[in-house]
């Protein structure tokens, strides 16, 4: 019941942002960007994954999710220097908690808490792009520059190297 719910709070997101319904179910899984990019016949790097930092700031401690492409190692110092916070790694209870998300179906919209987000620059050269609906099974298409807006996440170089 729960992953039903985080899937209908995406889909709520998503309608009230404007955005049309393009959630799908994926009985095989979506959990990594490989798994996602294998059941959706796209590429690695067409997958908006959700990675999630706690964060420690002027604001206190909350979540920093970063939508980078699948293909990226996320560089969390570059993260850190964009919002001005220190980053930590988060577990699974606490990514819960915070965002309302199992791992492997944390969406970049619809969450319990709103986080700092970033957006990878790298994402905005790839049409379309699919991201995680709430749960490890559920994906939705979109645009870069429309998940971008409709976040309002800050635009960044957030890959190693």
């Amino acid at each position: 019941m729960a992953e039903k719910n985080s899937v209908e709070r995406v889909r709520a997101a998503l309608l009230a942002a404007g955005h049309e319904d393009t959630i799908s179910a994926f009985p095989e899984g979506t959990r990594t960007a490989a798994d996602a990019a294998a059941a959706i016949g796209c590429t690695v790097a067409q997958i908006a994954k959700s990675i999630v930092f706690r964060a420690r700031g002027a604001h206190g401690e909350r979540a920093a999710l970063v939508i980078a492409s699948g293909v990226n190692r996320v560089d969390a110092g570059k993260v850190a220097a964009v919002l001005g916070v220190t980053l930590k790694r988060a577990d699974a209870e606490w990514v819960r908690a915070q965002t309302g998300f199992a791992i492997g179906g944390v969406s970049p919209v619809g969450h319990l808490l709103p986080p700092l987000l970033v957006f990878d620059r790298d994402l905005l050269a790839l049409h379309p792009i699919f991201a995680a609906a709430g749960s490890p099974h559920h994906i939705f298409r979109t645009e870069a520059e429309a998940l971008a807006r409709i976040t309002g996440a800050m635009v960044a170089e957030v890959r190693e190297g």
